[in-house]
């Protein structure tokens, strides 16, 4: 599947308050302004548009369930975006200061990008966040990245596809036995569903199962299909392993829907949980969770994970020694 991850350098224009975790405000912004570009026919309801199916913005946000013929376990097709806001729960800016986000892209629609940097440009003309004398804060986008590249300069207005994209694929697991604690960081809110509510636990199988999701969903609907996985063996992995210690706490925000016109209170897992037993067979699904995100809204940037091992740290320790000895 092909991967795109694409930093966005901006400054802003005025002064400007914004909210602690800024994801929402961003996403809402930007699919205003991907809207304005793209759409031909301004329908209000793009499921009653006859240009849909071709549609970037219908593609990108309006997603629609499969049909009853479709075997596929994915029930809807995931965003093929995820916009990672800034992690800082700074909330005022002042005219002048600089904010970085990223946006990382999944299959095809990476072809797309000029459309979605014109959106950015527009959302900066547009502003965001809190009205300020009726006027929304503006950005100027100074420059765009991709691999430490610039590919696109805000001055000149210039951009340079990138030539090569990263392929993300699930690797053979390796098995070292000698990997048998896991560290998982959770630097945004983590919103997983157990039955039919959202759990303020993060048992190990819980958190396999959600990236078994979240990688099957997204290789069946952007890459070349489902990838070979075994979902029972693997769950079944799971549930023997244990949870050691746990720092993870459930953080609650509010957050404004322009689409229901309402102020909806979210909540998700932030902290650390450390996980010891059998690692090794789960490293491969970490290593593609960590570029994916997991749970639910991973458009606004939530489900962001990190994750050590015991193995790594043990080469820290050892590198940070023969530098000491140095």
């Amino acid at each position: 599947m092909l991967f795109g991850r694409y930093d966005f350098h901006c400054s802003l224009l005025s002064d400007a308050c914004l909210p602690p975790f800024k994801g929402s405000t961003f996403r809402g912004a930007f699919g205003g302004a991907l809207k304005k570009v793209v759409c031909a026919v301004r329908e209000r309801d793009c499921r009653s548009c006859l240009l849909a199916a071709r549609c970037l913005y219908a593609r990108t946000f309006e997603l629609t369930e499969k049909s009853d013929g479709d075997k596929n376990r994915v029930a809807a097709p995931p965003h093929p975006y995820v916009i990672e806001p800034p992690l800082s729960a700074e909330t005022v800016f002042h005219a002048g200061d600089g904010f970085d986000f990223s946006l990382i892209l999944f299959g095809p629609v990476n072809e797309s990008l000029p459309y979605f940097i014109y959106a950015f440009e527009m959302m900066g003309g547009t502003g965001i966040g809190k009205r300020a004398g009726g006027k929304r804060p503006g950005f100027r986008l100074e420059r765009v990245l991709c691999n430490g590249k610039t590919i696109y300069d805000g001055e000149t207005r210039k951009l340079t596809m990138p030539t090569t994209l990263t392929t993300l694929a699930l690797r053979e697991p390796e098995v070292p036995e000698s990997v048998s604690t896991l560290e998982v960081r959770l630097p945004t809110p983590l919103r997983l569903k157990s039955g039919n509510s959202l759990s303020a636990e993060l048992p190990f199988h819980l958190l396999v199962r959600a990236m078994l999701r979240r990688v099957s969903s997204l290789f069946t609907a952007y890459g070349h299909g489902e990838p070979p996985l075994d979902y029972r063996g693997l769950v079944a992995t799971a549930q023997v392993v244990k949870t050691a210690t746990s720092s993870l706490r459930w953080h609650d925000w509010e957050r404004w829907s322009n689409r229901q016109e309402q102020t909806m209170l979210m909540g998700g897992l932030l902290g650390s949980i450390t996980y010891e037993g059998r690692i090794g067979p789960f490293l491969p699904l970490l290593e593609l969770s960590r570029e994916l995100h997991l749970g639910k809204q991973t458009s606004f940037g939530l489900g962001k994970i990190n994750f050590s091992t015991n193995v790594e740290k043990s080469v820290e320790r050892r590198s940070s020694n023969v530098e000491n000895r140095e």
